[in-house]
């Protein structure tokens, strides 16, 4: 496959996502629509981990399997409630700030970790991103305000359980990394499911079993090799722009697909949010390249 055609394909996956999950809910309700995904996702990852010969069920690897799994059952958890709140772009523009808030974690849990001028300025540009879109007061009911929340919350779940496997090194693969996880993940998800609904979908919708097929298959096993196929073959700065082209991706696919509305104070608080992130991911970048030039010149 071209390196390309996968960048895009993480892209596209990535900017359906939060659609596809909300449409997933529509019917059976946001527990089934989770479950079954994960469940999907699960037996797919375990027999591709398999096919190529990984060893999943390892002593060693067993606390980054829970770490990861934990961090996939709250991190999903809040994003399917929100996702029945909130309109689907709206969970990619906070959930960009993923990158921020990784890098804050990092200060605290990982050593050697700094956090320069530039990348201060791009997070409390990003923060005050997210205070433009919850400042709407009014404009916001209670719904919005708690689905944004539940984001934000999912957010902080994802970056902790992020650096927290970081910290424990394992060097697995990531495909062991991920079917360990969703392991460990679809238990809770089915006993969740279990005990607040529980109720088999007597009525599936077609647009919600195909999101479900979609998010267990495409989302969960083939975007997740697509990117590391990607992360591969491209430097690190092409990759991170694929968390600001996502967002207004999805925010256009929302509004085009499902009629979401683009409020004006929610792409303020968007542009904010994608600009801070621009500064942390590239500023000290760009600088760096910024001052070799001027002393390139003065050289000549």
């Amino acid at each position: 496959m071209s390196v390309p055609a996968a960048y895009l394909g993480v892209i596209l996956i990535w900017a359906t996502t939060p659609l596809a999950i909300q449409w997933s809910g529509d019917g059976p309700g946001f527990l089934f629509g989770v479950a079954a995904r994960m469940a999907i996702g699960t037996v797919l990852a375990l027999g591709f981990a398999r096919l190529m010969g990984l060893g999943v069920w390892r002593r060693e690897a067993l606390a980054t399997y829970g770490v990861v799994g934990l961090g996939i059952y709250g991190a999903m958890l809040f994003t399917y409630w929100a996702a029945q709140q909130i309109p689907s772009g709206w969970i990619s523009v906070v959930f960009g700030l993923t990158p921020i808030a990784t890098g804050a974690l990092a200060l605290l849990w990982l050593p050697g970790q700094g956090l320069t001028r530039l990348r201060l300025s791009g997070a409390l540009i990003g923060v005050a991103g997210l205070g433009v879109i919850f400042g709407g007061g009014a404009a916001l009911d209670e719904r919005a305000v708690l689905g944004i929340g539940a984001v934000a919350l999912a957010t902080l779940i994802h970056s902790v359980s992020a650096i927290w496997t970081k910290r424990l090194g394992s060097g697995l693969h990531p495909l062991s990394v991920v079917a360990g996880g969703l392991a460990v993940s679809t238990p809770l998800f089915l006993i969740t499911w279990g005990l607040f609904d529980g109720a088999w979908p007597v009525d599936l919708p077609q647009r919600a079993l195909g999101s479900i097929l979609y998010l267990g298959v495409i989302g969960s096993v083939i975007g997740f090799s697509l990117f590391y196929y990607v992360l591969g073959r491209v430097d690190a700065t092409r990759v991170a722009l694929i968390t600001l082209v996502t967002p207004v991706a999805a925010l256009v696919l929302g509004h085009v697909l499902n009629g979401e509305p683009l409020d004006p104070r929610i792409l303020a608080g968007a542009a904010l949010i994608l600009a801070g992130l621009a500064l942390f991911e590239f500023g000290d970048r760009l600088l760096g390249r910024r001052r070799r030039d001027v002393a390139d010149k003065g050289v000549l």
